[in-house]
């Protein structure tokens, strides 16, 4: 995963909060609470950089934290909040 690039899904909007994000997915109508202002971070940064590596640098993540955010992104795909960048652009 951190050699791909992912992105928002467009059918996701995120609401700033004093502890991260909520998401809300209106397909699915998933409620998401990101608990972490750099999880946030990385999320936003996901469709500007051409990786996740690169999102995660970009947001400040510790290169030891990577597997961990990782793990944290690959659960957020399973629900559809983020999606492969190539799915994300074909789908518009």
């Amino acid at each position: 995963m951190l050699d791909e690039a992912w992105a928002l899904s467009p059918s996701v909007a995120l609401r700033p909060e004093r502890f991260g994000a909520l998401a809300y997915h209106f397909g699915n109508r998933k409620l998401t609470f990101l608990k972490r202002p750099m999880l946030v971070a990385v999320v936003r940064g996901l469709a500007t950089q051409p990786d996740v590596r690169s999102a995660l640098a970009a947001a400040g993540v510790p290169a030891h934290q990577h597997a961990a955010y990782a793990e944290a992104l690959r659960g957020l795909a399973a629900t559809d909040l983020i999606r492969p960048r190539a799915a994300t652009e074909g789908a518009a």
